[in-house]
């Protein structure tokens, strides 16, 4: 579902894209940032975030804790990329909502990860997870870029702990 800016701006205001436009461009600008983890770009994954210091980014990835700056963020990033030897993450339940020069994308990331296989080249064991996202966008005159993203784990049964039965 897409919620568009209350004030689109229209099509006939030169110079203002439409909410449609808006939609499409904070779309692609959240899965430009999937297809750079997916390939591990570093420098187009860096690219996508806000840039400078002076507005402070913002990142959770799911069992972290809260990282904020713009090194800590694309360090973080670093890190995965460096200790992930295949990522890839199909987005369900995309929902764009908009208002001004920012828009707020949630979605579901359903995760296939793996490392590297003990003793040889190849991939090793794939797990899989689902986290809920929520990525928030600041329109820049080069684009929408992530001002914050935010990771939260889906617990599903199997994370459950086990019901104990009640002594008869």
């Amino acid at each position: 579902m897409t919620t568009p800016p209350a004030d689109s701006g229209g099509d006939d205001t030169p110079g203002i894209p439409d909410a449609a436009t808006d939609v499409a461009a904070v779309e692609q600008a959240n899965t430009d940032f999937y297809e750079a983890m997916e390939s591990g770009d570093y420098e187009h994954l860096a690219g996508l975030w806000l840039p400078g210091e002076d507005l402070t980014v913002s990142c959770v990835h799911p069992g972290w804790p809260a990282l904020r700056g713009r090194g800590d963020v694309l360090r973080s990033y670093a890190l995965i990329m460096a200790n992930t030897e295949y990522i890839q993450f199909i987005l369900t339940d995309v929902d764009v909502a908009m208002t001004g020069d920012t828009a707020l994308v949630n979605c579901t990331e359903n995760i296939l990860s793996g490392g590297p296989a003990e003793g040889d080249d190849t991939v090793g064991p794939l797990v899989g997870q689902l986290v809920v996202a929520t990525n928030v966008f600041r329109r820049t005159p080069d684009g929408w870029k992530l001002w914050s993203h935010h990771g939260s784990p889906v617990l599903t049964e199997s994370d459950e702990e086990p019901e104990r039965e009640s002594p008869a």
